[in-house]
């Protein structure tokens, strides 16, 4: 099989597609929970939260702009947690169900690792638009593996650390530091896998090449070297 390359989006443009996002679903979130809850109280940082979600999804619907079934599930659940703590007028339980949450994710990468389904494959599959017969490479089989172990931890490391700030810090601080504790893990995380991904791929004979257009298998027209 002729030397291959695999085109993925390039990184700033992926920066582009997904800070608007992360905006709207977690910085700007955090940011106006934070200002409330020093102005108002933990009520009104609750019902303030909750409000801007309700606005997301009523402008992405006025607007006619696609609803993603994520912002939808994200809506449930914090609907969900705002109750709960509003009915037991405590934060502790509001933030705390995220943090259970997040443990419960890292027990679903761990268990799919010896089921031999990793969950970064699947993730993958759902995200990435890559040939097919690039998954059944046993180096890249084994890298999903490895990748899905890593992100268990990322996981447990986030949740673990979230929960002592929880536990240690004022409500506001907690606000901050779990905000921006998590935002550098993840982002290190996905530079971490992204690295890892492409000295798999040159172990596979393959090269990883940044574009804008989607990603997709393509033969490489010089080159023939045998895998």
């Amino acid at each position: 099989m002729a030397l291959s390359t695999v085109q993925l989006p390039a990184p700033r443009a992926m920066v582009h597609h997904a800070l608007p996002q992360l905006l709207e679903s977690t910085l700007a979130p955090a940011a106006l929970f934070y200002v409330i809850l020093s102005f108002v109280g933990l009520r009104g940082a609750l019902l303030a939260t909750l409000a801007w979600t309700y606005l997301a999804l009523a402008r992405r619907l006025l607007t006619r702009r696609h609803l993603p079934g994520m912002l939808l599930i994200a809506s449930a659940v914090l609907t969900v947690r705002t109750v709960a703590a509003l009915a037991t007028g405590s934060s502790f339980v509001y933030f705390l169900q995220p943090t259970v949450g997040t443990f419960l994710v890292a027990a679903a990468f761990l268990i799919s690792v010896p089921a031999g389904k990793p969950l970064a494959e699947r993730l993958a599959k759902d995200f990435c638009p890559l040939d097919p017969a690039l998954f059944k490479r046993p180096y890249v089989q084994r890298f999903f593996l490895r990748i899905s172990l890593l992100w268990t931890f990322v996981f447990v490391a986030n949740a673990s650390l979230g929960l002592w700030f929880l536990l240690s810090q004022s409500l506001g601080n907690f606000v901050l530091l779990k905000t921006t504790f998590t935002m550098l893990v993840i982002a290190a995380a996905v530079a971490v896998s992204t690295l890892w991904f492409r000295r798999i791929l040159r172990g596979e004979g393959l090269a990883l090449r940044w574009s804008t257009s989607m990603p997709q298998l393509l033969p490489v027209a010089s080159g023939d070297r045998r895998l």
